[in-house]
């Protein structure tokens, strides 16, 4: 009950909406059962030729007063009496009333779900977005966008068009039951010992319903996450004539989705039958009673007639109600994984007097950080004790063997994860006091993997800065040596670059996310050099471009080229995860062991400068799936 309530909360801003969509759905039912009301005059007074009477009682049976005439609801001022034309216009009237109602009625209604759930996808969406980087590491791409998409879908169907047709059906089954026992007297009270049977079967069906729909959906989620990898990762698939493998992986995914519908069908499926048999044994003990009743001249037949009519009428609604259930049944078991979302722990959150950070301009110091992950196999260290202070306008390269801590290191800055133990102060303030905002200001990142997105060349470069100029975007690419690949583009700076910027080179790619860097103009650079293999003319390009991005900034880069090493002020080299040396290029060769093995495994043996060189696989996970991105650096 607790989803239901929060679900509710979603919809309290729609009030204005679900209050007068209830009322007019509410006016819907009471139309319908008006209408199956004027079967006692039909067939009591206007289908026998030879009557009479000029009385046309809803209620025959009842006294006087609470008989209701037809002729009441006909105003005065039309002047009919013919008791064929006022039942017509009866009939007709309510029929063109009730279609406008339920018009207006389904639309509001559903007007308030659409809205609820557009408010609950987008509060999601924004939860997800705001996650720390830990989040992602646990919940596989597939099954985010399954929770998004799917999940939601289950949710959005049971609060619109499912939610509208069950009230509607649900004010025909009130009236109609109040039309039930004012006809039916003694015999309606057969029915009640019919509810407790509906409701435990009801029940118990739904019950099941909402766990195979959980388990459906993360079968679902399954083939999701197949999909995303091979989408995404087609080359690779293709490189190693793999698409047989995958397509049988996700045949087998997609085979136990099937059972798991299966498993849901075959739970739904029994609520219709089981439904109709109980139907059918209350209309047939019904007809029995019913005999008897008129038998003895305590009920007449037009008005046991129109009561079997209304028991048929009430067994529609009935059986719907099990297909109604089971749909906010689902609805409840997919709500669970979305408030799962909302309801998941952030590893990094923003401290409730955190300060704004204005503007960097001394140092970032290290204060005895310590940094571990934890997996199922227990806690995994990455960095010990480390002791590291950087002063502004100084450029600070990190190296060390792949696994050393090194991204990890340049990670805790911008807070993607939190320190363990020990502390990070920028210009003297514990990071962790300032605003995630305000401290992410102030830092730019150019990572080994270019992140791109599928929009035009000016909106990747001014992501974030939707109002930036022309004019200082096209400064950026120039800074950047990005211009004038740009210009010969189709479009130039409106062209679409697609999904990851697929229709660019390499080395375009890392040119547009270095003009990106630029545009931002943070005084803080954080920089993963690429290591990818690149023509000369590229690789002098990019770095031509990272020199310019440099100029004028702090910088940590994880350094994997002699041209970056030499123009640090100092190195810092790290070791699993603790920093064993520290010094210019000239005094590390002479002093460290380690930089001396590195030095000679990757700048002495490389014989060009954009070949891969031995250190370039750093960034590859070397252990549990749940570490961190870069925490093997």
């Amino acid at each position: 009950m607790r989803n239901v309530f929060r679900l509710l909360r979603y919809g309290w801003p729609y009030t204005l909406q679900w209050i007068p969509g209830v009322l007019l759905l509410a006016m819907v039912g009471l139309l319908d059962a008006l209408r199956l009301a004027l079967f006692v005059p039909i067939i009591g007074v206007v289908l026998q030729p030879g009557s009479t009477s000029n009385a046309l009682p809803l209620f025959p049976s009842a006294p006087p007063r609470w008989r209701f005439d037809v002729h009441q609801i006909v105003p005065a001022w039309m002047h009919i009496h013919n008791v064929l034309d006022i039942i017509a216009l009866a009939l007709v009237g309510s029929t063109v009333i009730k279609g406008i109602c339920d018009y207006a009625g389904t639309y509001l209604v559903n007007y308030a779900g659409f809205g609820t759930v557009t408010d609950l996808r987008n509060h999601l969406y924004e939860t997800i977005l705001r996650r720390s980087s830990s989040f992602f590491h646990q919940h596989p791409t597939g099954t985010i966008l399954s929770t998004l998409i799917n999940d939601v879908d289950r949710v959005q169907l049971a609060l619109s068009s499912v939610l509208g047709d069950s009230l509607q059906q649900f004010f025909t089954f009130i009236f109609t039951v109040a039309l039930v026992i004012v006809w039916g007297g003694r015999l309606s009270w057969a029915l009640v010992l019919f509810v407790p049977v509906v409701i435990t079967s009801a029940r118990r069906i739904g019950r099941s319903v909402r766990k195979r729909t959980r388990t459906g959906q993360d079968k679902l989620a399954e083939i999701q996450n197949i999909l995303h990898e091979t989408v995404t990762g087609n080359r690779i698939v293709k490189s190693f004539n793999t698409e047989l493998w995958e397509t049988l992986r996700f045949k087998s995914a997609a085979r136990r989705l099937f059972r798991a519908n299966l498993h849901s069908v075959r739970v739904q499926s029994i609520s219709s039958p089981l439904m109709d048999t109980i139907g059918s044994i209350a209309i047939a003990l019904l007809l029995w009673l019913g005999r008897n009743e008129i038998q003895h001249g305590r009920m007449k037949v037009e008005v046991f007639m129109t009561f079997v009519i209304a028991l048929f009428k009430l067994y529609d609604p009935v059986r719907r109600f099990a297909f109604y259930y089971n749909s906010f049944q689902q609805a409840l078991g997919a709500s669970s994984s979305i408030f799962g979302y909302f309801d998941a722990k952030d590893d990094v959150v923003e401290r409730p007097r955190a300060v704004t950070f204005p503007r960097f301009r001394h140092s970032v110091r290290f204060e005895d950080v310590g940094f571990f992950y934890s997996s199922a196999e227990g806690e995994h260290q990455i960095l010990h004790h480390v002791d590291l202070e950087v002063q502004a306008g100084e450029v600070l390269a990190l190296v060390g063997p792949s696994g050393a801590g090194k991204s990890t290191l340049v990670n805790l800055i911008p807070r993607f994860f939190d320190v363990t133990s020990g502390r990070i102060l920028i210009d003297g303030q514990d990071i962790r006091d300032l605003t995630l905002a305000s401290l992410r200001r102030q830092i730019a990142q150019v990572t080994q993997e270019t992140i791109l997105f599928n929009d035009t060349v000016r909106n990747n470069i001014a992501y974030g800065r939707p109002e930036t100029s022309r004019a200082l975007v096209e400064e950026a690419a120039h800074n950047a040596l990005a211009h004038d690949f740009i210009l010969r583009m189709p479009q130039g700076y409106e062209t679409v670059i697609g999904e990851k910027g697929v229709r660019l080179s390499g080395g375009e790619r890392q040119r547009l996310a270095i003009a990106r860097a630029l545009l931002k103009n943070a005084p803080l650079l954080v920089l993963d050099e690429a290591t990818s293999a690149l023509d000369a003319e590229s690789e002098s390009l990019v770095q031509a471009a990272l020199a310019n991005l440099m100029q004028g900034r702090t910088v940590i880069v994880i350094a994997h080229r002699l041209s970056t090493i030499r123009r640090a002020n100092r190195i810092a080299v790290l070791e699993d995860g603790r920093i064993t040396a520290i010094g210019s290029h000239d005094e590390l060769l002479a002093a460290s062991p380690t930089y001396q093995r590195l030095y000679q495994l990757q700048f002495i043996d490389v014989p060009e400068p954009h070949t891969a060189n031995p250190l370039a696989v750093s960034d590859a996970p070397a252990c549990d799936p749940a570490l961190p991105v870069g925490a093997e650096e």
